[in-house]
């Protein structure tokens, strides 16, 4: 029988092994929860709302626990772990909050003589999502507030490092309440995935990966008919303009490159600077990346820890390498030391250019590329060029000039200005052009697997 294997990437030590499951047996689990969907869109929203709460506390008060579980299986910071349970407990409860109304009844008018109409928003079935590795708790519970409010049930097939994240939220998910079977998480492979999403039962695919995997995932689905919401990653561009405070635009983004050991699909990863300021930006930059420590994500003092996998280490170490080939210069980093684990040290690459993976591609690591720039024109210029778009960052001591730069002509999903940071609950979360399609959070999640109905009265 085929099994998964999850492993500590900071040590290699095998953590766990757990048998894929059949064809037969998923399926089982998709209708177990398309059972307990018939039963749970019964509820009114109000009704559905404590039941997120619950599990929203259930969640701090296991915190530790599940920090120390996503650091073994992924090597995330023990203190970004803990961040991480706190937003999936806040998105629970600000879905509870929020989605009653979001979801309400709408009274709209129709025809010339002002007739009555009715838009309601109804749950359509089982989601089925799908989801990557380096937040094993966000990337599913993203999805699974916002479908639990909506109605839906939820099928997960969670990246098999971190399948013990997976399997451990489903059981606090029961333990808080929610119907054992509403909310499955399965264990199968990209065969019987595929076969799963044409299912009759699957109503709506959402996954959160890579441009490729989205194409797949997003052919499949599209040739069932199914809707699809996908987040794809980025490269985002953090632009450095002319007016730029230096010390702001160091300071984040350092945190913005290597928050989550660098492993987030929103992170700060091409810094694009205008010439005015390139070189005291670069010199204050590489000072601190090259300070930053790296250890053992279990220690207070770590900054960084490992990346999540072996596979993934030489991913990174490859495009690095690639772009150093194509011209690129480590102004710091670069190489790997010397130590068991899947270490990557804070890099940054200069000279980036065109053709070079640091340019083109999303390197999942703590490598920053930084591309000169001429002025803020050109630097708003070489942003778009990107065929990503999910987000990205502007500094400048012009904060209204910046804001009309991000809303008129970043073509991105979203921006941060003069600050970083990752998602919350109270604002969308996507992107544009390969960085995928559709909403999260911010009361646009909940809407994307419903069936919007128009009721007409006389």
């Amino acid at each position: 029988m085929s099994t998964i294997t999850t492993t500590n990437p900071a040590t290699g030590e095998t953590i766990a092994t757990y048998p894929l499951m059949s064809e037969a047996e998923a399926t089982a689990k998709l209708e177990a929860s398309h059972a307990a969907f018939l039963e749970w869109r019964k509820l009114s929203h109000a009704e559905r709302a404590p039941y997120l709460t619950k599990i929203a506390q259930k969640l701090r008060d296991n915190a530790d626990e599940l920090a120390a579980l996503m650091t073994r299986e992924t090597g995330k910071l023990l203190i970004d772990g803990q961040r991480e349970v706190e937003i999936c407990a806040a998105i629970f409860e600000y879905t509870a909050e929020n989605g009653p109304d979001a979801l309400a009844d709408e009274d709209r008018t129709y025809g010339k003589d002002g007739n009555r109409g009715v838009v309601s928003y109804q749950p359509i079935g089982v989601i089925y999502s799908i989801q990557p590795w380096n937040f094993p708790l966000y990337q599913p519970v993203r999805v699974l507030a916002a479908n639990l409010m909506a109605g839906n049930g939820c099928v997960l097939k969670h990246a098999s490092i971190c399948t013990g994240s997976g399997l451990r939220l489903r059981e606090l998910c029961i333990e808080a309440g929610l119907p054992e079977d509403l909310f499955q998480v399965i264990l199968i492979d990209h065969d019987t995935s595929d076969k799963l999403i044409a299912h009759r039962l699957v109503r709506g695919v959402t996954l959160t990966g890579s441009d490729g995997a989205g194409r797949h995932v997003g052919q499949v689905a599209a040739k069932a008919l199914k809707k699809t919401v996908l987040e794809l990653g980025s490269n985002d561009a953090y632009l450095v303009l002319e007016d730029a405070d230096i010390e702001t635009a160091v300071k984040y983004s350092v945190m913005g490159r290597l928050y989550n050991n660098g492993e987030t699909c929103v992170s700060a990863k091409r810094f694009i600077v205008t010439d005015k300021v390139y070189d005291a930006f670069v010199d204050a930059f590489v000072d601190q990346m090259n300070a930053i420590k790296l250890g053992d994500p279990t220690d207070s003092d770590s900054q960084l820890g490992p990346l999540s996998s072996e596979d993934q280490f030489n991913t990174v170490r490859d495009q690095v390498d690639q772009s150093i080939a194509k011209g690129a210069v480590a102004l710091c980093g670069g190489k790997a030391p010397d130590r068991k684990g899947a270490y990557y040290p804070a890099t940054v690459l200069g000279d980036v250019a065109p053709g070079m993976p640091a340019y083109e591609d999303e390197i999942f690591g703590p490598v920053a590329a930084v591309i000169r720039a001429k002025d803020d024109e050109d630097a708003m210029r070489i942003a778009n060029e990107s065929r990503y778009g999910l987000g990205g960052g502007i500094f400048s001591e012009d904060e209204d000039r910046a804001l009309r730069l991000a809303r008129d002509h970043f073509d991105t999903g979203m921006i941060r200005i003069n600050s970083f940071g990752a998602a919350d609950p109270n604002m969308p979360f996507g992107g544009v052009k390969d960085s995928g399609y559709g909403r999260e959070h911010g009361g646009f999640g909940i809407k994307e697997f419903v069936n919007v109905k128009a009721i007409y009265l006389p």
